[in-house]
C-alpha cells in the first residue's frame, strides 16, 4: 500500500478480480472518511478525507486479503448486464480475422459468444475497459494511431475490449461500431458501463 499526497492511498493488488473484491469489500463497509474508490488494471485509488482518515491497517488488511484471495469471490450487488448492439464493419476487422487465422464469420461469431467484465473506466469519460476477450483475438495495439475515432467505435487494443464514447484520437483496432450511447453528462449516472458490470456484443 502507498500513500499518495495526503487524500488517498493505493492498494496494490494482482489482478482486476482482486481489485473489484477490495472495491467491493471498502464500499460495503461505508467508512465515511472514504470519499471514493477508483479501479484501475491492477490497482485501487482509495480516495479519502484528509482531516479524517480511515484505518490504514484496515486498508493494508483488505489489500492483503485481495492479493490472497480471502475476500471470497467478486460478487457486486450493483453490477448489470448490458447487451451492446453491434455492427461488425470495422475496417481492421478483416486484417485480425487474417491475423487470428479465421474467417471474418468465425471472428465475429466468437467476438459476440464471449461475456465480458468492466474491469475500469478511464481513458476519457465513460470509456470502459472490458475483460474476456477470447485469446485467440487479442491484438496488438496500432503502431500508428488513428487522429480520429468516431464515437461508437468497437474496438480490440492488446487482451481489452473497448467501446469509444466519444470521438478521440485511437491506436485500437476497429472491429465495429454501435449506436448505444456510452457517455451522457445529462444522465444521473452519466457513464453507462459501471466496473464489474458484464457486457454481450450483440451483432446486428
Amino acid at each position: 500500500m502507498i500513500r499518495v499526497g495526503e487524500s488517498a492511498f493505493l492498494l496494490e493488488l494482482e489482478c482486476s478480480s482482486a481489485v473489484l473484491a477490495a472495491r467491493r469489500a471498502l464500499a460495503e463497509r461505508r467508512d465515511p472518511a472514504i470519499l471514493d474508490l477508483v479501479p484501475g488494471a491492477v490497482t485501487l485509488l482509495v480516495v479519502v478525507d484528509p482531516i479524517a482518515l480511515p484505518d490504514p491497517d484496515h486498508l493494508a488488511d483488505v489489500e492483503r486479503a485481495a492479493r490472497t484471495g480471502t475476500l471470497g469471490p467478486v460478487h457486486e450487488t450493483t453490477a448489470r448486464t448490458h447487451e451492446i448492439v453491434v455492427r461488425y464493419d470495422g475496417e481492421d476487422l478483416p486484417e485480425l480475422a487474417e491475423r487470428a487465422r479465421l474467417t471474418a464469420e468465425e471472428f465475429v461469431a466468437r467476438h459476440a459468444g464471449a461475456t465480458y467484465r468492466v474491469a475500469l473506466v478511464g481513458f476519457q469519460p465513460g470509456f470502459a475497459y472490458l475483460e474476456g476477450l477470447p485469446p485467440e483475438l487479442h491484438a496488438t495495439r496500432r503502431a500508428t494511431p488513428r487522429p480520429r475515432v468516431a464515437a461508437g467505435s468497437v474496438a480490440i487494443g492488446g487482451e481489452w475490449m473497448g467501446v469509444y464514447p466519444l470521438a478521440t484520437p485511437g491506436g485500437w483496432n476497429l472491429i465495429g461500431t454501435t449506436d448505444a450511447l456510452l457517455f451522457d453528462a445529462r444522465r444521473e449516472e452519466p457513464a453507462l458501463l459501471q466496473p464489474g458490470d458484464s457486457v454481450r456484443f450483440v451483432p446486428r
